[in-house]
């Protein structure tokens, strides 16, 4: 039997086949995002679907899920098989409006970042210009104007923003 490509693979096969750590293939099986039954020496030993898993949970991670969220899509699938290209796209239709709400956060830092952020400081001279009486601290916690609250005009814009 060729290890590389027939039956159980320990977690240094695991490690080498997805690329992910051995460490991270721990914390996994910890969370119940993978199984590995036991040797009788007490070694893991992984199925080879579990390769799938893995990409199921890099791929999960890359567009930004956590590990919990990511766990609990993991639970829909029956009997905890390996997910199939139909429960990808299933579940990934439900995670757009995340995916859409950072690539919008995202689009505002970039338009914002040589600006105020609102994050209530007063420290910088610009902020009496951009955040006067502190307004994005009345707005909540946070950087009010990357959150995507809209900061109220200067009453005198600084010479960069002048027209």
């Amino acid at each position: 039997m060729n290890p590389s490509t027939d039956g159980p693979m320990t977690i240094g096969e695991l490690a080498q086949r997805s690329g992910v750590a051995t460490s991270a293939l721990r914390h996994y099986e910890s969370l119940g995002l993978i199984q590995s039954p036991r040797s009788d020496g007490n070694h893991r030993r992984y199925a080879r679907s579990t390769l799938r898993r893995v990409a199921f949970v890099r791929a999960a991670q890359a567009v930004g899920l956590t590990l919990d969220a990511i766990g609990a899509a993991l639970a829909t699938l029956p009997d905890g098989r390996t997910p199939t290209a139909a429960d990808w796209n299933r579940l990934a239709r439900g995670w757009a409006p995340l995916i859409d709400a950072r690539i919008d956060a995202l689009t505002r830092l970039r338009d914002k970042l040589t600006g105020c952020i609102g994050c209530g400081c007063l420290s910088l001279q610009r902020c009496a210009l951009y955040n006067p009486g502190d307004v994005a601290g009345g707005r909540g916690p946070g950087p009010r104007w990357l959150m995507g609250d809209s900061p109220p005009e200067p009453a005198v814009k600084p010479a960069a923003l002048r027209k």
